[in-house]
C-alpha cells in the first residue's frame, strides 16, 4: 500500500453535490434539470437510438440482403494446415479436439475439411463436414474421413 493507491473505506465519502435540498445549496429549484423539456421530469428514461426526434440513424440507412437466421457456420481446415499438424506432431488421427488442442478451432465451432493442398500422410481425419476434393485427398493416401 502506497499514497498513491489510498482510497477511502467504501461508504464513507458522499457524492460531491446533493441537489435537490434547497436554494441554499446552490443546486435547488431544478436541481442541475434545466427548465422544461423531457430530461427535466421525473421517469424520464432516453429510449435506445433516439436522437431527439432526428430520424434515427437505425431509420435512415436503407436495409437489403437477405440474413438467414438458420446459416451454420464451419471452420475451415485445408489439407495443407492438416498435412503440416502431422508432421509437426506425428500424429495418425485428426479430431475436432485435436485441432482445439492445437488452438485451430474454437470450443464451439464446426469443422469442415477443404481440399486446399497436398495431403502424403495415412491419416484418420473426423469432423463435420468434408468437401469433395478433401475426402478425395485423405482417401487418396489410404486414409478414412468420417462425419461426426
Amino acid at each position: 500500500m502506497n499514497l498513491n493507491n489510498l482510497t477511502p473505506a467504501k461508504g464513507a465519502v458522499k457524492s460531491q453535490r446533493r441537489i435537490g435540498r434547497g436554494q441554499g445549496s446552490g443546486y435547488g429549484g431544478t436541481s442541475t434539470r434545466g427548465h422544461k423539456g423531457a430530461k427535466s421530469r421525473s421517469g424520464y428514461s432516453k429510449k435506445v437510438g433516439f436522437e431527439g426526434g432526428q430520424m434515427p440513424l437505425q431509420r435512415r440507412v436503407p436495409k437489403f440482403g437477405f440474413k438467414n437466421i438458420n446459416r451454420v457456420e464451419f471452420k475451415a481446415i485445408n489439407l495443407d494446415i492438416i498435412q503440416a499438424l502431422v508432421e509437426k506432431k506425428n500424429l495418425t488421427e485428426i479430431t475436432p479436439e485435436v485441432l482445439r488442442e492445437n488452438g485451430l478451432v474454437g470450443r464451439n465451432e464446426l469443422v469442415k475439411i477443404l481440399g486446399r493442398g497436398e495431403l502424403n500422410a495415412k491419416i484418420n481425419v473426423t469432423a463435420h463436414k468434408f468437401s469433395s476434393s478433401a475426402k478425395a485427398g485423405i482417401e487418396a493416401q489410404g486414409g478414412n474421413c468420417s462425419e461426426i
